[in-house]
């Protein structure tokens, strides 16, 4: 299917809430209203004409205004792929795992967890695999953090 194609066919069969943000990347690109993330990832891993059995990459955006989650997943038979967000509000940021959709996503919700401080609600590890077991002083990868005021770095770095 083309980009074009692509994105109608999701349109037109995903009966819930997505936005279509228009680029020029050959992949579609979409907004997916945070609380269907786990219908949306189901609806293109199991629809026929999408097999999006693949998740390559989620990771988190820091904005400064909120948080993003960005899926990029692909169908490796039919060749084709997409790209999905969620936009979290900063006040309580939580999403719901999708790792019943993609096994996959254990190790990036987890890092999504460790470095952003973004709850991954039924994510049945979430520990620590980056920072050390006993890390207290925030998210380090949160553009708010404080973490140079607070760790010193070696002379010369």
């Amino acid at each position: 299917m083309t980009r074009e194609e692509l994105t109608e066919y999701i349109k037109e069969k995903y009966s819930g809430g997505i936005e279509v943000i228009e680029n020029d990347q050959p992949e579609p690109y979409l907004i997916v209203k945070t609380g269907e993330v786990k219908s949306f990832a189901r609806f293109v891993h199991d629809d026929l004409k999408l097999q999006m059995t693949f998740l390559m990459n989620l990771s988190g955006v820091d904005t400064g205004e909120a948080f993003e989650i960005v899926y990029n997943v692909c169908s490796l038979k039919l060749k084709h792929r997409i790209f999905f967000k969620i936009i979290l509000d900063r006040t309580k940021p939580e999403f719901e795992s999708s790792i019943s959709v993609w096994p996959a996503a254990n190790w990036y919700e987890r890092e999504v967890w460790e470095l952003f401080g973004i709850n991954v609600a039924g994510h049945p590890d979430l520990t620590r695999f980056l920072l050390p077991d006993d890390w207290d002083q925030g998210a380090p990868l949160r553009k708010d953090w404080v973490g140079r005021d607070v760790i010193p770095f070696p002379e010369g770095k």
